[in-house]
């Protein structure tokens, strides 16, 4: 199988989709009140940044993973 550039390929297109991605929000339900059976609740926004290095770590190591597999092949 052609295992090497399969990986390599895979590490590009995670890399590459991670600049899409690169805010990620989430929404939370807390308790604000609770009196006996009344409860009142809030949804909260919370956002996540990625920084840029987690998608240029996984492009860089594809395209290294590509080009030492088209290197080893040649020997």
């Amino acid at each position: 199988m052609k295992t090497i550039p399969i990986l390599g390929v895979a590490l590009i297109v995670i890399g590459a989709a991670v600049p899409g991605y690169d805010h990620y929000s989430y929404t939370t339900k807390e308790n604000i009140l609770q009196i006996g059976p009344i409860t009142a609740t809030a949804e909260r926004t919370h956002a996540l940044s990625l920084p840029p290095i987690i998608g240029w770590l996984p492009l860089g190591g594809g395209a290294c993973v590509l080009i030492f597999g088209a290197w080893s092949k040649k020997d």
